[in-house]
């Protein structure tokens, strides 16, 4: 049952990329990253007393609560540095990099967790690391758009850094916790630290600046992140960390579609063979 959990985590993920990219085209993306996840913590809350977790709360150990924390905190980093790069930079490039964080978490869950690297899983790590590169398309630019790209680029490289953390930190946190409670309460620590980050960069004035269609699609990508996130927690709390987060990159696929309809990105023949190797590594992942 993890597995089909995963994939809707994928689905949603995918869509949370076109919704959040609509959403910040003109509103700074921390101040975005606070309000969206307002939702997404409203959101994880409600799923709690829907499946009557919420009694739970009292019993969570300390070495629990210790690994929930750090791992909202990784989690914060990685969506602000996540959105900051789609702000900067398209979502085709941008997406690829962020994925790519599938090696760091297979390479931490073989030394923290003690998870198997067979054949299939390193052959998946060497494809996806080429198929990153072949879609990080590199065109002549100015010495303003070389600065540009190269932000993007970083911030991309920090989410994904980050990300793999908050796998590895999220999988030892749910160990002995339901995963909605376990859900809702990291969610706690992102909106903490976003907020925090508004207020440090002086941007609180922001907030009110946000437009009524900007703020609509801010919600929505709030509402696919929380659904992406009751399904990967789900999985995670079941499954191999190895297996599930190789999954969930797979809403790639869905992210290049919508950002080909919505935005009209168009993938090279180089980008397209990149693609194809993420997706093929991420498939062949799954051979036990």
């Amino acid at each position: 049952m993890w597995i089909v959990f995963a994939f809707g985590s994928a689905i949603f993920a995918g869509i949370t990329a076109i919704l959040a990219k609509c959403g910040i085209r003109k509103t700074d993306s921390t101040v975005a990253t606070a309000i969206r996840t307002i939702v997404v913590l409203l959101f994880s809350w409600l799923m709690v007393f829907v499946v009557g977790s919420q009694g739970q709360i009292g019993a969570i150990s300390s070495r629990s609560w210790l690994f929930l924390i750090l791992s909202g905190m990784a989690t914060g980093a990685s969506w602000l540095c996540y959105f900051k790069a789609l702000q900067l930079g398209d979502i085709n490039k941008v997406v690829p990099v962020d994925k790519s964080s599938v090696i760091l978490t297979i390479l931490l869950a073989f030394v923290l967790l003690h998870e198997e690297i067979n054949v299939p899983k390193a052959i998946g790590v060497v494809l996806i690391g080429i198929g990153t590169y072949l879609m990080i398309e590199r065109k002549k630019e100015t010495a303003n758009q070389q600065g540009k790209r190269n932000s993007w680029f970083l911030y991309a490289a920090g989410s994904a850094v980050f990300a793999s953390l908050t796998s590895i930190l999220g999988k030892i946190g749910i160990s002995d916790v339901e995963s909605n409670l376990g859900t809702a309460v990291r969610t706690g620590v992102v909106l903490l630290m976003a907020w925090i980050m508004v207020f440090v960069t002086g941007r609180q004035r922001a907030v009110k600046e946000t437009s009524p269609r900007e703020l609509l699609f801010i919600l929505l990508s709030g509402i696919a992140t929380g659904a992406s996130w009751l399904c990967y927690y789900r999985a995670l709390q079941d499954g191999p960390a190895s297996v599930i987060v190789p999954i969930d990159k797979l809403s790639i696929l869905v992210t290049v579609a919508f950002s080909y309809l919505v935005f009209g990105e168009r993938l090279s023949k180089k980008a397209c063979a990149g693609l194809a190797a993420i997706v093929a590594g991420t498939l062949i992942m799954l051979i036990p």
